[in-house]
This record gives structure tokens, C-alpha cells and sequence, in this order.
């Protein structure tokens, strides 16, 4: 086939442009014989540069990562930009590995568009800092549903959301799991734990429970902090902190940085113990997790949870929001708690940071659950849902 790709998320500090980078990886690196075109707005890296791809860079006056967020939209000459260089060649498929950079293409053409999940359909309220962004949303899904052959996401459990919030029938919806970059692993050098800690300015002689990812209101941050303040009033865990890793500022799409930082401040039990220390790189987020007492969750709803399967990946346990995906990534490997409900966050945080027996054995099923996804497995089935694109026209 000739498998044309919106491959503009690949630039993304996001989960969804990992999962663009990941998963178009190990799809190059599977031997079926296909031609890829990759639609990019900048030079191609490294990675893309193979025999049986082409690159086919669209000028733009501003780049998607950037547009194509919650609080900006991409003009409209720069999404005709890609229609018209898709149009240009004898594409047998169009993937988008992320809806969020959607644009239309002829209609003669199959489709798969990737949706990581329909958070933004149950919690409007908590995705969208304006009514605007909330109604250029709305019609960019609707568009893009109506032109997908089919659809992909990364969980059942985003599938029955789906389903439910899109009122997308349920078997044109193929699920394509994310896993974790093989560079996870425990990281043991003593030496590199204490350099990460510095490089993110954490405190070297703690306990650290790490959160990744952005800091929009349904990721529940204020409910975590709540859990924290009252698992340090029970006693016995003075040396646990908190470390929330991510874009303080959202990179684009909604944040609530300084009201977090106004609940940190205004609580004597988390002034000292809570650390925001902004982006990480991939090396320092391995040491990161190594080095942590568990990896946490707390979400109101999760399309996959990547964090999850990254942190296990480096043989660390994760203290989990029960809702959305979660509890059929994290499996056995997770003390799961419902987010609504401050007081089981606390117990959860007080059981793992006191309990040996329930932390140790948590650390022995982390590793062998993250073992069980791969992107090798990934890439199957996004061919799969592909050519199953290609054989409904």
C-alpha cells in the first residue's frame, strides 16, 4: 500500500505525539512492503529518513503543535495547505495518528483518524478554557468522524467512551494499544538518580511519588494534593514528596498552574513537599521513574495512560485513578483509588508509603505487566486497521 501520514504530531511534547512517534517507528520497521508519505511542517528527522518513505514538507505560517491546541485553531490557508499536498499524490490510504491535526482530504481517499479518547466530549467543562475552543472542537470531530473509514484508539476502555460520547458505531473502532520505548528500564546508577533529581530541582534525600503529564483540570490535581495534605496528617511518611512533571504552562492546551500552585502554598503540609519542575527529557524521566516510590494517576478519565506503562517498564508501581483506562493498563501492578473520593487518594498514599509487603509486591508485577505491550504488537494492528480501511471503499 501506499500509506500516506499526518505525521505534524510527531513534534509533540504531548502523549499523542509520542504515540505518533512511536508507533510510526516500529510501522517503518515492520517488512510488509509499503510506500509511506509522511506530510510534515518541518525537516524530517532521522528516523524518518528510509528508502520506502517520503517526506513531503507543507509550508505553513505556524506549526501545528502549535495551532492545533485548545486555545488556538490553525488558519484556514494552512489546513488547505495539506489538502492540497495530499491531493498531489496516489495515496491507497490517509492516517492520522491524531485527530488534533485533522484536515480534510478528497473524499475518494480512505481514512483513519485516531481518537486517543473522548475526554473532551465528557468533560467539555474541564478541556476548554472558552466556548470557542469548545465549538471549533466540535466541528473539526464532527468533519473528521464523517470522513474516517475508520478509527482507531488505544483502549477498550476509550472505545466504549466512544461509543457512548461520539455515538460512533462500535465495530469501525479498532484499538491499538501504546507501550512503552524500549530506553524504560530501571536506571540503578546512585550517581544518575541524585543528577536527575538536580537537573529537575528535587530534593535528594526524600521519597518521591512522580506525576507526568499536563496539569488540565481533569487530571485531578487538586484532588491528589488534598490526598497528600491528609496522608502526611495520618504521620508515619514525613519523607514523601511530590513531584509534578509536565508544562507548567500547557503547551498550548488548558492549564491550571497558578491555581495549583495557590493550593500548594496556602497548605503548611505541602509548601515544602510539592515540586513542579516543568519539562524533563526522556533520559531524566527514566532515572526519574526508577527512582521513585510509585508513579500516580489520579485522573478523572484517561485515554491510555502512558505514564503508567513507562513507569512499570522501570519496575514502579502506580497509585491509580479506578476510572477511564487505567485499570486495564495497569492491571494487577496498581493500588487503585476512585478520584471523587479524597479519602481513598490518602489511603492509597498512606498504604504504598508504609506497607513494604504491598510495595514490593507491586514492584514485581510492574515489570512483567508492562512486558505484555509492545509497539511491535502496535504496529500489526494499525496495518490491520488500515487495510481494513482500504478494503471497506
Amino acid at each position: 500500500m501506499r500509506i500516506g501520514i499526518d505525521a505534524s504530531c510527531w513534534w509533540s511534547r504531548r502523549g499523542f505525539g509520542r504515540f505518533t512517534r512511536e508507533l510510526l517507528i516500529a510501522m517503518f520497521e515492520e517488512e510488509r512492503g509499503h510506500e509511506f508519505y509522511l506530510f510534515v511542517d518541518r525537516p524530517p528527522e532521522p528516523e524518518m529518513l528510509r528508502p520506502n518513505i517520503h517526506i513531503v514538507q507543507v509550508e505553513l505560517s505556524q506549526h501545528v503543535t502549535e495551532a492545533a491546541v485548545a486555545e488556538g485553531s490553525r488558519s484556514v490557508k494552512d489546513i488547505w495547505a495539506f489538502t492540497r499536498s495530499v491531493s498531489k499524490y496516489p495515496l491507497d490510504v490517509l492516517f492520522f495518528p491524531a485527530v488534533y491535526s485533522w484536515f480534510p482530504a478528497p473524499l475518494r481517499l480512505p481514512m483513519v483518524v485516531t481518537l486517543h479518547d473522548a475526554i473532551a466530549e465528557h468533560f467539555p467543562d474541564l478541556i476548554f478554557p472558552d466556548k470557542k475552543g469548545r465549538l471549533l472542537w466540535s466541528l473539526k470531530m464532527k468533519l473528521a468522524r464523517w470522513q474516517a473509514s475508520r478509527i482507531m484508539t488505544v483502549s477498550e476502555a476509550a472505545k466504549k467512551e466512544i461509543v457512548e460520547y461520539l455515538h460512533i458505531k462500535p465495530d469501525v473502532i479498532d484499538v491499538v494499544s501504546e507501550a512503552a520505548d524500549p530506553r524504560f528500564k530501571p536506571m540503578l546508577d546512585v550517581d544518575e538518580r541524585l543528577a536527575a533529581r538536580k537537573r529537575a530541582s528535587l530534593p535528594g534525600e526524600v521519597r518521591l511519588i512522580v506525576y507526568v503529564g499536563g496539569l488540565a483540570p481533569h487530571k485531578n490535581i487538586p484532588g491528589l494534593l488534598n490526598g497528600l495534605s491528609q496522608a502526611v496528617e495520618r504521620g508515619g511518611i514525613d519523607d514523601v514528596h511530590l513531584a509534578l512533571v509536565g508544562d507548567l504552562d500547557g503547551d498550548g492546551f488548558h492549564s491550571h498552574y497558578e491555581e495549583l500552585k495557590e493550593i500548594v502554598q496556602a497548605d503548611s503540609r505541602l509548601i515544602d513537599r510539592v515540586h513542579f519542575t516543568g519539562f524533563v527529557s526522556d533520559d531524566d524521566l527514566v532515572t526519574l521513574y526508577s527512582d521513585s516510590l510509585a508513579v500516580t494517576l489520579p485522573s478523572f478519565s484517561e485515554g491510555f495512560g502512558l505514564p503508567a506503562i513507562e513507569a512499570m517498564a522501570c519496575g514502579v508501581p502506580v497509585l491509580a485513578s479506578s476510572a477511564g483506562s487505567i485499570p486495564e493498563v495497569v492491571g494487577d501492578a496498581g493500588l487503585y483509588f476512585d478520584p471523587h473520593k479524597v479519602e481513598q487518594i490518602t489511603n492509597a498514599i498512606h498504604q504504598l508509603a508504609t506497607d513494604r509487603d504491598t510495595l514490593n509486591d507491586l514492584r514485581l508485577k510492574a515489570s512483567q505487566r508492562a512486558a505484555q505491550f509492545t509497539w511491535s504488537k502496535a504496529a500489526k494492528l494499525a496495518f490491520d486497521c488500515l487495510e481494513g480501511a482500504v478494503g471497506k471503499q
